[in-house]
């Protein structure tokens, strides 16, 4: 029987070294091949031309190189950008390019669907599938880094993990795929320009902030009571809010890093101004901002998008409080604008040609 290969983006550097060392290669060649696969987007061993013909041989019989299936794209008239990749066992994840005056930021999905269910949350009504590995994590800011090299597009700024799951159930495989995004010769971001939102999983923050990696912090808050986030995130009776801010509050901070708070506003359900001083006084003791996002309706949701008036007096309360506050409008609305309405429909497509597929999901939080 002739042995499986390896997928080589599933090994970390000092992984790989231990691996290729055992092979009778230069430890030193593990970074090099890294390098060449997501530094300079390298899809094969032949193109890795300082490394000898009889070691790329060798690197061939034993590993892959993996890379997502482009499905889909839709492109906004704004410029927003939506990907549907396919994975290797058929499953699909969304991935967004969010362009901005100076920033190009990448929203990326860390699990097949998502087992928070919110109820907000187009993704979290199609339940739980998987988790993904790292390199599928990473493997979606390499491939449209290398979709935007090769269409000579600007170069992404920022990544957020804030697409398709909860990126703290995957700890495991987020903190792995974060160290490939942040590393010097591998993806290359700075940790100052990936975020990591989570709906707040208090055991896990701690466990990021204990982990060295420090990259930038938002929290899907959205209820500024527990009665309120209780209906509309059951996550919050497993750590309620008052457990959530004392986490926060603990959690580690370099100079001018700030905890981000994203406020989904739903009308008449946590959008009034008694709402607004709540979140005020609870926010007291933490360095932070609060993104306000108005809620973006999805067919069949249960919510709708307060009107601009009450939103401005929401931010002008927090802004009276020396809180800094933006107004996050959506993007891509001329599109599948809502997290997962892409998925979805090519789900459906799937659906409709082979009847009693199970194969149909939906996306994440908004």
């Amino acid at each position: 029987m002739i042995p499986s290969k390896s997928n080589i983006k599933s090994f970390t550097p000092d992984e790989l070294a231990l691996r290729l060392v055992a092979m009778g290669l230069k430890k030193y060649r593990a970074e090099q091949v890294l390098e060449w696969i997501y530094r300079n987007h390298a899809t094969t061993f032949e193109e890795m031309t300082n490394i000898p013909k009889v070691e790329r041989n060798l690197l061939a019989t034993a590993f892959i190189i993996s890379s997502l299936r482009k499905l889909q794209e839709e492109r906004a008239a704004d410029g927003t950008r939506k990907f549907l990749f396919g994975l290797e066992d058929t499953h699909t994840i969304e991935s967004v390019l969010i362009p901005d005056d100076n920033r190009l930021t990448l929203c990326i999905s860390s699990q097949v669907g998502c087992a928070q269910a919110c109820r907000f949350c187009l993704t979290g009504k199609g339940g739980f599938t998987r988790n993904l590995k790292a390199y599928e994590i990473s493997d979606q800011v390499l491939e449209i880094s290398r979709i935007q090299r090769r269409e000579g597009g600007r170069s992404i700024t920022n990544i957020v993990l804030m697409g398709m799951g909860e990126p703290l159930a995957n700890f495991d495989e987020v903190t792995r795929a974060l160290k490939i995004i942040t590393w010097d010769r591998g993806l290359g971001f700075s940790p100052r320009r990936v975020t990591l939102s989570t709906n707040g999983l208090v055991p896990e923050i701690e466990q990021l902030g204990k982990s060295g990696i420090r990259v930038n912090l938002a929290i899907s808050l959205n209820a500024t009571t527990d009665e309120v986030r209780n209906r509309i995130m059951p996550i919050n009776r497993r750590y309620p809010i008052q457990e959530l801010m004392a986490a926060c509050k603990r959690f580690p901070l370099e100079p001018r890093r700030r905890i981000t708070f994203e406020y989904v506003m739903l009308k008449d359900v946590n959008d009034t101004q008694d709402d607004a001083l709540r979140l005020a006084k609870l926010l007291k003791g933490i360095k932070c901002k609060v993104n306000l996002i108005p809620f973006n309706p999805f067919p069949g949701s249960e919510f709708g998008r307060p009107g601009d008036a009450v939103i401005r007096r929401f931010q002008k309360v927090l802004l009276d409080h020396q809180y800094t506050a933006p107004v996050r409008e959506s993007r891509g609305g001329d599109i599948s604008a809502a997290c997962g309405q892409l998925r979805e429909r090519k789900a459906e497509n799937i659906s409709a040609q082979y009847p009693g597929s199970s194969n149909v999901m939906m996306l994440r939080r908004v």
